[in-house]
């Protein structure tokens, strides 16, 4: 094909770049300018001429920014070829612990939503002994009593109310702990005071929980996805930061 062919020599077109990428001629130039790609070199005319290695990082930049987002992968892109080595390796390495903690966030809320909701089908009426105050629900959950009582006000939980002498207080009886246990795992795992309300309705309700497990198996499929595509980033990364090291 003569994209690859032309991709293969040392003084590319801005032009042929686009076409050997997929990148318009635009936003070739742009992402030169975010720090993208190194500096091209400039022809007589004035023109940009650029190498195989710019093709290398135009590509490397897709499948990062198809991993952790534009925004992160512009600075990394930036911030890899101005660290010293040891920092760029970390850098990079920090980008594979935050997507497999996503996955692990997102696993253990699916694996406590599965196993509430079962808890759900089985609980008889719970006894007195079964409640917890706000403050040992909170310690329990690793939360601020402020955050339950946030929650609380959110409908995500559902305490009750029993007279005490300076008033009432909170108690939590077993549905309503389990329903704090379902919010702290999600909560954990970056969804949405909206998705989680979903969540615990549908545990309330025993209906659609399947919806719920399936918005998490998405998730999921999306992490290992964006995982791929880092692992495809990560050869040329590895050349990046060595090829700088050794020219700083």
């Amino acid at each position: 094909m003569g994209n690859r062919h032309s991709a293969t020599r040392a003084n590319l077109s801005t032009a042929e770049v686009s076409a050997a990428t997929g990148w318009s001629p635009q936003q070739v130039r742009d992402l030169e300018a975010h720090g993208v790609l190194p500096p091209a070199q400039r022809a007589p005319n004035g023109y940009r001429r650029f190498s195989p290695e710019h093709l290398r990082d135009l590509h490397t930049y897709r499948d990062l920014a198809s991993a952790v987002g534009p925004v992160q992968a512009r600075r990394t892109m930036r911030q890899i070829r101005a660290m010293p080595t040891a920092d760029a390796v970390a850098h990079v390495c920090d980008l594979h612990a935050r997507l497999n903690q996503e996955r692990e966030q997102a696993l253990a809320a699916r694996h406590a939503l599965t196993a509430i909701s079962t808890e759900a089908t089985t609980d008889s009426s719970p006894a007195d002994g079964d409640t917890m105050t706000i403050t040992e629900l909170a310690g329990a959950l690793g939360v601020r009593a402020s955050t339950l009582r946030f929650w609380e006000r959110e409908g995500l939980v559902h305490p009750e109310r029993v007279p005490t002498s300076a008033g009432t207080a909170r108690r939590y009886p077993a549905p309503a702990i389990r329903e704090a246990r379902i919010t702290t795992a999600l909560r954990a795992a970056g969804y949405r005071i909206p998705e989680v309300r979903h969540a615990i309705t549908a545990v309330r309700e025993l209906q659609e929980v399947s919806r719920s497990l399936a918005a998490l198996d998405e998730r999921l499929a999306l992490i290992a996805q964006r995982s791929l595509a880092l692992l495809r980033a990560g050869a040329a990364l590895a050349e990046i930061v060595r090829t700088t090291g050794e020219n700083p």
